[in-house]
């Protein structure tokens, strides 16, 4: 008898409260930015670096995640990276120095956000679900969206009111008293609790299940082979992949960092730039579960492309602004981000568990994560960098633009849907080998 309710969306339920802290907590730097430029008179490059140096150690983190992922499952992650975090947010207020503020805001709080965000999230999350694997991780990372039209105006309120350290510290607080009663849920995969993926039965018969549309294995050798991290690394798609991680994270954060002051910048009230953070998050939410939802009809790779192209057009939005400054430009920006853009969150960790699924998917899929955290420590760095340099962000976000260009055309290379096919085009196989099997009948 089928269960009336699979914990699979409790998993998805907790994920989405602290992806909505977490990530929010990190990506709040953007906020508290302009106020630390502006007390302490540091250089944009510096400054912005802290964040990047995060990412460095983000990315240095990734395998070790992966690892430990494997080896004592997302409970032990998962509170060690809310215990860092909160650790940074609530040690960052007694910065003097700059290099405090790379201590707390990077190597802590950038150290600790690789267990809470997609890269930890996506190391267990994808093993609840396959038909609907999609759709499941637009839902749970949609909780980045709703906590930032809930945390930014917050944050932006207490900055304005009591300073950036205040804002701090509250979050700190936040993370604790949420993030760690919750997280003691979660569990690595449905068979730990004697259950199925998308909550299907143990029974139900042949004809059930093959009346379920599901993932369709295109090429069996490949998916039945042992994959190790050792294996992977000697395939082409472990690279391409790595490539597109890169590419895609470099664009999205040299944004994500940089887009609050640049909205100053160009002549816009720090109410605006705040109010647009937080709606480019808003939208994130309807666009990752439809474009979730879409990848398990049409393919990883075209929602992957689809995303780049978003991330294309805000960028390009960014640098009209910095020539006719208006309204309209802002709100192209915002939907073309949020809407469209994020939806690469969706995928990120289905396109790498249908090429290595196995074992050791948690080794593989934090060190492909090691060159995305790479790209986003990066973005905000070189794009400061070339600010800095030429005075404008015109340059840097150029060079943004050509990354997501090169990050979708490696996706494709990839080629997850030559592995295993997702379920709304496994019904193209199945002609396909009816017709085959008529030919030799013939």
């Amino acid at each position: 008898m089928r269960a009336r309710f699979f914990y699979g969306w409790v998993i998805v339920a907790v994920t989405f409260v602290t992806m909505g802290i977490g990530v929010n907590a990190r990506t709040a730097f953007s906020l508290f930015y302009p106020s630390i430029v502006d007390e302490f008179h540091w250089e944009h490059g510096l400054t912005a670096g802290a964040f990047s140096f995060g990412f460095v150690i983000s990315a240095i983190f990734s395998p070790l995640i992966g690892r430990m992922m494997d080896r004592l499952g997302p409970r032990v992650v998962m509170e060690t990276g809310v215990l860092l975090m909160a650790g940074g947010l609530l040690l960052a207020p007694l910065t003097t120095e700059v290099w405090h503020l790379y201590l707390t805001m990077g190597l802590l709080v950038g150290g600790g956000s690789v267990c809470l965000s997609y890269t930890g999230q996506s190391l267990y999350l994808p093993n609840w679900f396959v038909r609907k694997r999609g759709l499941a991780m637009g839902i749970a990372f949609a909780g980045v969206g709703i906590g930032s039209i809930i945390m930014f105006p917050w944050i932006g309120y207490v900055i304005g009111h009591s300073g950036w350290r205040s804002a701090s510290t509250m979050l700190g607080i936040l993370m604790l008293v949420v993030l760690v009663p919750i997280n003691l849920m979660v569990r690595k995969r449905p068979q730990d609790m004697g259950l199925l993926p998308d909550g299907d039965d143990h029974g139900g018969g042949a004809a059930a299940q093959l009346r379920r549309p599901t993932v369709v294995v295109v090429d069996p050798a490949w998916a039945a082979t042992d994959w190790t991290l050792s294996r992977a690394m000697r395939t082409a798609p472990f690279w391409w992949l790595s490539l597109g991680f890169f590419c895609g994270l470099y664009s999205w954060y040299a944004v994500q960092v940089h887009q609050t002051k640049y909205l100053i910048d160009v002549g816009f009230s720090s109410n605006v730039a705040v109010w647009a953070l937080g709606a480019v998050s808003l939208l994130g939410i309807p666009g990752q579960i439809l474009l979730g939802h879409w990848s398990d009809r049409i393919g990883r790779e075209w929602v992957w492309t689809i995303s780049g192209l978003g991330f294309i057009v805000c960028l390009f939005a960014l640098i009209a602004l910095s020539f006719v400054p208006n309204m309209a430009l802002i709100y192209l920006m915002i939907v073309t981000q949020g809407f469209i853009g994020y939806g690469t969150t969706s995928v990120m960790a289905a396109v790498v568990v249908e090429i290595f699924e196995g074992k050791q998917y948690g080794s593989i899929f934090g060190t492909i994560m090691l060159a995305g955290l790479a790209g986003g420590a990066a973005g905000p760095w070189i794009t400061g960098l070339l600010h800095d340099w030429y005075g404008n962000y015109i340059g840097g976000f150029v060079l943004s633009i050509a990354f997501s260009v090169l990050g979708s055309a490696a996706i494709w290379f990839a080629a997850p849907g030559k592995v295993r096919a997702v379920a709304g085009r496994a019904h193209l196989f199945d002609q396909r080998a009816g017709a085959a099997t008529t030919s030799d009948a013939g």
